[in-house]
């Protein structure tokens, strides 16, 4: 009888030893779990001051060649395939029908409704710039001119805006001639704002077409 007491004793100290370490946590007093915020306006960001974040780019692709097309295909047209602006540029990255023609695409229909034929032409794009202007990116690559440090993705991207002819004259006249399209974006803003990417997977050949297969 007293070995049983002695059992039913110690049990009950141990339950009650071990029911003492699970207390209900106090989440209010952990400052990062905000429970009274009624706007809702402080869960956005990790740090509770906003402007931290004023300048963060989502997703952050650093200078990536993803990088570079998801920009300018935003810049262009805000990112949608189907856009047609004004003047007749369609898609993602604003084509002419004379530049569909010169990689190869003569649907026009069926280019505004394939976003993989659309990243293709960008692509056959690009390699065929890079071609025409391999002597401009050997000589300014990494130079400064008129003020905005010269890259081959801001060469690239200056040509898809006005042609590479546009950018051989671009810097004929080292960067003092204002070139620029129909809405007023220029040669230089180009150069300018996708600089710095890397677009060395680029391969340079004036024959490029996209490959719609």
């Amino acid at each position: 009888m007293v070995k049983k007491w002695y059992f039913y004793t110690s049990l009950a100290i141990i339950i009650a030893f071990l029911s003492a370490g699970f207390k209900p946590l106090k989440i209010d007093a952990n400052q990062w779990f905000l429970i009274k915020n009624p706007d809702g306006n402080r869960y956005l960001y990790p740090s509770q001051e906003q402007e931290d974040y004023t300048n963060l780019n989502i997703p952050f692709t650093g200078n990536l060649f993803i990088g570079f097309k998801e920009a300018l295909g935003f810049k262009e047209s805000e990112g949608k395939y189907k856009k047609i602006n004004s003047l007749g540029y369609m898609g993602k990255y604003q084509f002419g029908t004379e530049t569909l023609r010169s990689v190869g695409i003569h649907d026009s229909s069926l280019f505004l409704r394939s976003p993989k034929m659309q990243e293709r032409a960008f692509v056959a794009l690009l390699s065929k710039n890079k071609s025409i202007l391999q002597d401009v990116i050997k000589k300014y690559d990494g130079t400064v001119v008129n003020g905005i440090l010269v890259t081959e993705s801001g060469i690239l991207a200056a040509a898809h805006l006005g042609g590479a002819g546009s950018v051989k004259r671009y810097f004929k006249h080292n960067g003092k001639v204002f070139i620029k399209d129909a809405y007023g974006a220029s040669i230089r803003s180009y150069m300018k704002a996708f600089g710095g990417y890397d677009t060395s997977l680029i391969v340079a050949n004036v024959n490029a077409v996209a490959n719609v297969n």
